[in-house]
């Protein structure tokens, strides 16, 4: 088994984010957003921004894990949140990040504990500030010790 670089495991993860975030908003059929992905995004160059070259099975694996084990993971999500805090009231991205790590720390042991919770924290210094990364941490901690 060949190893996969960080940098590509991290924009696996970023995309799997976007994929998730995509899925949400437009209720893409699994198999199309993939395939979306697979042909035009993952190691794509879009408007001379090259990305990363990604994990694609790492990505797969991340998309199809949140959705298929979806309601398991938001049940999780919502038990971390603050009292008063529900799924909906988080920014669609926020939440797709906490699925998507939430879904690592349940699902691949493989993965050290303190590696999935700074690479998500990184994806969310992608779209917000600080404040929000902390957040990310605070709950993915929260879910990891449920978990793990």
């Amino acid at each position: 088994m060949s190893r996969v670089s960080g940098q590509a495991r991290a924009a696996s993860r970023l995309a799997a984010v976007q994929a998730l975030y995509q899925r949400d908003m437009e209720h893409t059929e699994l198999h199309i957003l993939l395939d979306e992905f697979h042909q035009h995004r993952l190691g794509a160059e879009i408007e001379d921004v090259e990305y990363a070259k990604a994990d694609v099975r790492f990505f797969d694996d991340v998309v199809q894990g949140v959705y298929s084990r979806r309601d398991e993971i938001d049940a999780l999500l919502s038990e971390k949140l603050a009292q008063g805090w529900a799924l909906p009231r988080l920014d669609k991205t926020m939440l797709q990040i906490l699925r998507a790590g939430t879904y690592e720390l349940m699902a691949r042991n493989d993965i050290n504990v303190g590696t999935v919770i700074s690479e998500y924290v990184d994806v969310a210094h992608a779209f917000f500030d600080e404040r929000e990364a902390k957040f990310v941490n605070g709950i993915l901690d929260a879910v990891a010790k449920a978990v793990r």
